[in-house]
């Protein structure tokens, strides 16, 4: 479940070379603010010297030393050249008109964004083949998890049966309060955190080290890594045995998120992905929100890590996903085969079924009925609200993801002394809200407005005749898994495409559960829901991938994800998404679509991109001193997906593709073209053998009707005899004119 960020500074990047040492000395300000400054190419190994420069830049600007050493709040050298530093406006105006200033643009803040997943993904623990029994469970992979921290005495995270630490592993375990060095494990191998430019309102109630107060950071990292725990449940509910993706993957831990809401500061994120790649890490997994971080995930990726990102909770309305860079795993949510059924009994023994996660058993019995109708603050101003379930049933639609507005209806009967609510929903998963109703002690169960509807009947036939109170009875939940329960959907909550700062990206990439999924939370296990949960379960499938194939690059193994996953579900029926009103899923939902982690362990056909190819499209925006271009379609980019924004009336295309499968293959294309757009792909054939094991095909892309349109959809799936099926996901968008064209 994504948590709020609060930054009250607003913070600049500032992109200079290292020639700039003539700085004015400027008049000292009241007010200062954070201020990261990224450097040019030269970079020193040693840590110190890289301080020292960075200090003596500050000092000639400060006209102090000692202003200079307390200003500067972290040094990076690994992501990139840089220090993040507290300076005043008139400083930072300063270094913004120089001339070896690039860019400067705000820093900005973001929010972090849970065993049954695992087994629906095909990931059976005791099963003799498949991914996780090839990859030895990710045996001795790092997977680094930038997060709120860590709860190391989790069972989740027990080092038994593991091997020593992986030589080649570089980090430390930063001990502070109420963590120690003891902390740290074979299974935890490192462990860091970054205070330097907290508010105090982030403290409250936080450990000033690595130790999750929080509970975000552990559940993602046990869903990611964690070791097989048996006899897990909540209170009864989703009983069995907790695990990550790779239990024998190791963990590194980077708290860079604090306090209640979540808060990550971009200056300490960037710190932590500059660590992680001295570390060693092999994957690093960050479920928080933000744009990507291209100042550090593009050295990351250019060094082998893969990086995997929340695509974030702003879902089902378009053009709100996160985290679109094309470097990058950008994950969607998706349900699993598990529901809460809830029994609902009327008085007169009407027996109704909602959602929920009621595990009160002292309040199943027969309480008064009240109607709450919008259950606003109006609706409960009545005496007969207290002590009493009330059905709440808004008249109007007034948000098209309606979490705000159960939160609201649950704090107003609470206030109003009621002691449970049965809230009608349209068809929108919303059962990680209701479970905080457990906590404050009040019965929870959503229903269908069909299944209100005869609830409200019943209530109006009994005060109508005023002989008696309606009652109601809501029995504790009991959970269904398996084939019966439709799945999987894509949440409501998950972010959409396109990507407003990208449109030529199709993103986010790829779908992975996210919904009420139970991992570790403290000592305990409980739990979560949102693409923070969905994102470490693409890392944990990334471990296993690298694992088995060390020498894939990260773009091959993000290939290998989007091109296999899975558009149907068990039944063959398409993935739907859900939202107001549900439909199918398309690319901007899912990506490729829903993660199928066995069919990614054999892929076929990868297409890989040399990291340098980035930089012909990213290297004006963030600063990288080489020949800038950034004017080419980032369609041209040799991804495993296609987004065209304007096509006019025709646009080629071109792909490389590797051969990973037998050597000796064919491959026949497949097309599912856009509506109102013809593809032609040329050849229709290729043919790989040992020595071509790499082939180039043309996709060219003709408007067939002159039509301002929206995105319609399509797909390009190469076939062999070995049922490889190797599918790019397409949108396309016609436009006639530069005037506005409906972008969802």
């Amino acid at each position: 479940m994504a948590l709020q960020s609060s930054r009250s500074f607003v913070c600049l990047l500032a992109f200079i070379s290292l020639s700039c040492v003539n700085f004015l000395h400027l008049r000292a300000e009241a007010s200062t603010k954070l201020y990261i400054v990224y450097l040019g190419e030269k970079q020193h190994e040693d840590p110190n010297a890289v301080a020292a420069t960075h200090h003596d830049m500050l000092t000639t600007l400060l006209g102090s030393k000692e202003e200079a050493l307390s200003s500067i709040l972290y040094n990076y050298k690994h992501g990139f050249s840089g220090f993040a530093a507290m300076l005043t406006e008139s400083q930072a105006n300063a270094i913004a008109e120089l001339p070896e200033v690039l860019s400067i643009r705000p820093n900005r803040a973001y929010k972090v964004h849970t065993t049954r997943s695992w087994d629906y993904l095909g990931l059976h623990y005791n099963q003799s083949n498949g991914l996780l029994h090839d990859s030895k469970l990710g045996e001795d992979v790092i997977i680094g998890v930038v997060d709120t921290g860590i709860w190391p005495e989790s069972l989740s995270f027990s080092d038994a049966g593991l091997g020593p630490i992986p030589a080649r592993w570089k980090g430390i375990c930063q001990t502070g309060v109420a963590f120690s060095a003891s902390n740290c494990s074979r299974k935890i191998i490192g462990a860091r955190w970054y205070n330097n430019d907290l508010d105090s309102k982030d403290l409250q109630g936080e450990y000033l080290s690595a130790r999750d107060s929080n509970g975000h950071g552990t559940h993602t990292a046990s869903t990611a890594a964690g070791v097989l725990v048996k006899n897990v449940s909540v209170h009864g509910l989703a009983a069995g045995a907790a695990r990550g993706g790779a239990p024998g993957a190791r963990l590194a831990i980077y708290k860079a998120c604090w306090g209640s809401s979540g808060s990550c500061s971009e200056a300490a994120v960037l710190k932590a992905i500059d660590d992680a790649i001295h570390d060693g890490v092999d994957v690093l997994s960050l479920s928080i929100g933000g744009n990507g971080y291209p100042e550090g995930s593009l050295n990351a990726v250019a060094k082998g890590v893969s990086l995997v990102f929340a695509g974030g909770n702003d879902g089902p309305v378009t053009q709100t996903v996160e985290n679109a860079l094309p470097w990058v795993v950008t994950v969607a949510a998706s349900t699993i085969d598990r529901s809460f059924p809830t029994r609902i009994t009327l008085g007169n023994d009407q027996v109704l079924v909602g959602q929920g996660i009621n595990y009160l058993t002292e309040q199943e019995i027969f309480i008064r009925l009240f109607d709450g109708q919008s259950c606003d603050v109006d609706s409960l101003n009545n005496t007969d609200v207290a002590g009493s379930i009330v059905i709440c049933h808004p008249n109007d639609v007034t948000s098209w993801n309606p979490r705000s507005d159960l939160v609201t209806s649950i704090e107003n009967v609470i206030a109003a002394n009621g002691v449970g609510i049965i809230y009608a929903q349209y068809t929108t998963n919303l059962l990680f809200v209701v479970e905080v109703c457990n906590n404050a002690g009040v019965i929870c169960a959503l229903v269908d407005f069909e299944v209100a509807n005869q609830i409200i009947k019943y209530h109006d036939m009994i005060t109508s005749t005023n002989s008696t109170s309606p009652m109601v009875k809501v029995s504790q939940t009991k959970d269904v898994v398996g084939p019966s329960v439709l799945s999987p959907k894509i949440a409501s909550f998950s972010s959409r495409g396109p990507s407003v700062d990208f449109p030529e990206l199709l993103k986010p990439d790829i779908a992975a559960p996210g919904v009420t999924i139970l991992a570790a939370k403290g000592s305990a296990y409980g739990f979560d829901t949102g693409t923070s949960m969905a994102c470490p379960h693409v890392s944990g499938i990334i471990a296993l991938l690298k694992s088995l194939h060390p020498y894939w690059s990260p773009a091959a193994i993000k290939s290998a994800l989007v091109t296999t996953a899975s558009i149907t579900n068990e039944h063959g029926w398409p993935i739907e998404a859900e939202g107001i009103p549900r439909k199918l899923a398309d690319p901007f939902d899912f990506g490729g679509g829903n993660v199928n982690p066995n069919r990614a362990a054999d892929p076929g056909l990868i297409f890989d991109i040399d990291p340098k190819d980035y930089l012909k499209y990213f290297n004006c925006s963030i600063g990288i001193q080489d020949a800038c271009d950034s004017t080419k379609p980032l369609y041209y980019l040799n991804l495993p997906s296609i987004s065209i924004p304007n096509l006019k009336t025709t646009v080629t295309i071109w792909r490389t593709v590797t051969n990973v499968g037998s050597t000796d293959a064919a491959y026949e294309v497949v097309l599912e073209s856009p509506v109102g757009v013809k593809m032609v792909v040329e050849p229709p054939v290729l043919v790989f053998n040992a020595t071509h094991k790499v082939q180039t095909f043309k996709v060219e892309f003709t408007a067939t009707v002159k039509l301002q349109g929206d995105y319609t959809f399509g797909s390009l799936t190469w076939y062999d005899k070995e049922d490889h099926r190797v599918r790019i996901p397409i949108a396309a968008r016609i436009v006639i004119q530069d005037f506005f064209a409906d972008a969802s």
